[in-house]
């Protein structure tokens, strides 16, 4: 919901870095590499329940995943990089609600409740992708991607505040499991509703 209106403040100064970053041949695949190994030790953090480095972690994470875009629109795209990009997205978006379980597994009924509506979310918005690809269709709303992105309630800039908080604010960690998974079901279904629209024909 929000990632479209972010874009036109983050992109100036991600694609200036960008460009410093391919006059040093650092490539977009390297960055996104970079950014899940950075996510890993995120991981370790979580599970170690400390939350400032881990914290620390989730932006230096999201700065690579802020940049691997840019350089590759300054530098020649990969089918692979977009592939990359997405995949290491969302397996970081779910190892930080499994690693912060496992270093608090009492919360572990939340945890399980805010991937089941991951799940929805992910699968609602990679299907939408796909089949817009076979009917052509592309936008650059929210950043040139490598596919289709359709709008929902949550989207990246959500999903990163809501993981701010939980560093800044371990005890909230259930509350936030609860609403934003509640979040990304609807998400889901206004996803559904929009292809049902969409690809009826």
């Amino acid at each position: 919901m929000l990632d479209s209106y972010v874009r036109p403040y983050i992109d100036p100064p991600l694609n200036a870095i960008a460009k410093a970053a391919v006059k040093m041949r650092i490539t977009a695949d390297a960055v996104t590499i970079l950014g899940f190994g950075i996510g890993c030790l995120c991981f370790v953090a979580l599970y170690f329940q400390a939350y400032s480095a881990a914290l620390f972690l989730l932006i230096l994470n999201r700065l690579c995943d802020g940049l691997d875009g840019p350089i590759a629109r300054q530098t020649k795209a990969s089918d692979l990089g977009g592939y990359l990009d997405i995949v290491s997205d969302f397996i970081f978006y779910a190892g930080f609600i499994f690693f912060f379980a496992l270093g608090q597994p009492d919360t572990g009924l939340a945890a399980s409740y805010m991937l089941f509506g991951f799940m929805g979310s992910a699968s609602s918005f990679l299907a939408y992708a796909i089949i817009a690809a076979k009917r052509g269709q592309n936008h650059e709303k929210q950043g040139r991607k490598s596919f289709y992105y359709l709008k929902g309630i949550t989207e990246g800039t959500e999903t990163v505040i809501s993981f701010v908080i939980i560093c800044l604010f371990p005890a909230a960690f259930t509350a936030i499991c609860w609403i934003y998974g509640t979040l990304c079901l609807i998400t889901a279904f206004g996803r559904s509703q929009q292809a049902v629209l969409d690809f009826k024909d």
